[in-house]
C-alpha cells in the first residue's frame, strides 16, 4: 500500500512538473504581418540583421497588437533598436482599444545620459489617460545603445514588475505594484523603432511575489487620505473660481462651480494619491474640468502646520472657506513644479493655520493635461484628528 501510495506521488509530481514546464515554454512570436493588427501604410514587416523585424514606414512611428493572444503573468522579451525621437514601448494586458492598459517606454531623444532617470518609465493607462505625469516614482536610468540592439526583459507576476535593460543580471526598475485595473489583455508595441526576437514565457515570473510590495505611505499617518470630492464641472480657461465680493476678505467661491449635494467619499490610493482620473476618466482634449476635495482637521489648540502638497494641474487651497494657496502645475512651462510638472509630495508647501476645534480644509482641483489628482501630507499630527 505505502509502495503504491509512492508510486502515485511520483507520478503526480512528474504531470505537475510537466504541467509547468510547458506553462513556462517560451513563445517565439513571429514578426510577419500575419501575426498583427496593424496599419499596413505606416508598419512594415522585414528581415534586419538577418532576423525578421518591423519597423514604421514615416516618421509617426508604429502601434501594433499581437493577435488572438492574451496575456496574464510571465516574462515578455525584445530587441530593439532607436530610429527616431519618441517614447517606444510595450503595452500589456491592454484593452483592445488600448485605452486601459500598462504600459512601460523608453524616452529616446539622441544619445542617453546613463544616470538619467527619465529615461523609462512605467504608468498605467486609464480610459485612454497616460498616467506619467502621476507616477514619477516609476522611473528609472538605463545605458542604452545607439544604433544597435538593445535588449529588454519585463518579468510581470500579477501585481508587480521588474525590467530589466541591456544587462540581464541587475533590475533596471522595479514596480511594486501596478497601479491599473486589468489582469489580462493584449500586447502591443509602439515607437519610431526596429523591433524584433520577441519572446514571450507564459507563468515565468522568476523569485517576483504575486502579492503588492512595500507601500511608503500605506503607514505614514501624515498622510490626508480620506476626503470629500465633488461631481465635476466644466471650467473654461477664461474663468476663476472665485469671484469678488463688497466685503472683507473681498472674494467668495463662484456658486455656480460648487453643487453642495455632489458630496460622495474618495479615499487615497498607493503613495497617498487621490486619483481623480481613475474616477471620472478622461478630460476632453482642450477642455478643463474643475471638482472640488474637501477632509476635515480637528485640532485640540491653535497651531500652524506645514502641509505639502502635490497636484495636476491647478489648485487652489481654501481653509473654513477662506483662501490661503493658489498655484499652478502646468509641464512645459517655465512656472512647472519639479520634478518636471509631475504631481508628487514636493510640488508645494503651505503653512496651514488650524484654529481650536473643527478645520475644513478645502481643495478645488482643475484638469487639462494627462493624470489628474492629488496628494498631501502634513509635517507631524500632533493635537490633530484626521478624518
Amino acid at each position: 500500500m505505502k509502495c503504491i501510495t509512492r508510486k502515485v506521488l511520483v507520478i503526480i509530481c512528474i504531470v505537475f512538473a510537466m504541467k509547468s514546464n510547458a506553462q513556462q515554454k517560451k513563445i517565439n512570436v513571429p514578426m510577419k504581418a500575419g501575426a498583427w493588427e496593424h496599419n499596413a501604410d505606416n508598419v512594415e514587416f522585414i528581415t534586419y540583421k538577418n532576423v525578421d523585424a518591423v519597423r514604421p514606414k514615416t516618421d509617426s512611428g508604429i502601434n501594433i497588437m499581437l493577435k488572438d493572444y492574451e496575456f496574464t503573468d510571465g516574462t515578455i522579451e525584445y530587441d530593439v533598436e532607436f530610429t527616431g525621437r519618441g517614447f517606444p514601448g510595450i503595452g500589456f494586458r491592454s484593452s483592445n482599444d488600448q485605452k486601459n492598459t500598462e504600459l512601460f517606454y523608453i524616452r529616446y531623444f539622441g544619445t542617453v545620459d546613463p544616470l538619467s532617470r527619465y529615461t523609462m518609465q512605467y504608468a498605467t493607462v486609464i480610459d485612454g489617460v497616460n498616467m506619467w505625469d502621476m507616477t514619477d516614482d516609476y522611473q528609472a536610468a538605463a545605458a542604452i545603445y545607439d544604433q544597435r540592439w538593445n535588449h529588454v526583459k519585463l518579468v510581470i507576476s500579477e501585481k508587480q514588475m521588474k525590467v530589466y535593460v541591456n544587462d540581464m543580471n541587475k533590475v533596471a526598475l522595479y514596480v511594486p505594484c501596478f497601479e491599473g485595473s486589468r489582469k489580462s489583455g493584449s500586447i502591443y508595441l509602439t515607437g519610431s523603432v526596429i523591433y524584433a526576437n520577441l519572446t514571450i514565457t507564459p507563468n515565468a515570473t522568476e523569485d517576483l511575489p504575486k502579492v503588492e510590495g512595500y507601500d511608503p505611505a500605506y503607514s505614514d499617518t501624515r498622510y490626508l487620505k480620506n476626503w470629500s470630492v465633488s461631481a465635476p464641472v466644466d471650467l473654461p480657461f477664461n474663468v476663476d473660481i472665485m469671484k469678488g465680493i463688497p466685503r472683507n476678505p473681498g472674494v467668495v467661491i463662484d456658486s455656480t462651480l460648487l453643487d453642495d449635494s455632489s458630496w460622495k467619499p474618495i479615499t487615497a490610493e498607493r503613495r497617498g494619491m487621490v486619483n481623480l482620473t481613475r474616477l471620472y476618466g478622461a478630460t476632453e482634449n482642450g477642455k478643463r474640468r474643475l471638482v472640488w476635495l474637501k477632509t476635515n482637521i480637528k485640532s485640540e489648540i491653535d497651531q500652524i502646520r506645514r502641509l505639502k502638497l502635490g497636484f495636476s494641474d491647478e489648485i487652489w487651497v481654501l481653509i473654513d472657506g477662506q483662501p490661503l494657496y493658489i498655484d499652478k502645475n502646468y509641464y512645459g512651462s517655465p512656472g512647472m513644479k519639479q520634478p518636471r510638472g509631475r504631481c508628487t509630495i514636493d510640488n508645494s508647501e503651505i503653512m496651514l493655520p488650524l484654529k481650536k476645534g473643527d478645520n475644513e480644509l478645502l481643495l478645488g482641483v482643475a484638469h487639462y493635461f494627462f493624470g489628474w489628482g492629488i496628494v498631501a501630507r502634513l509635517d507631524a499630527t500632533d493635537n490633530l484628528k484626521l478624518e
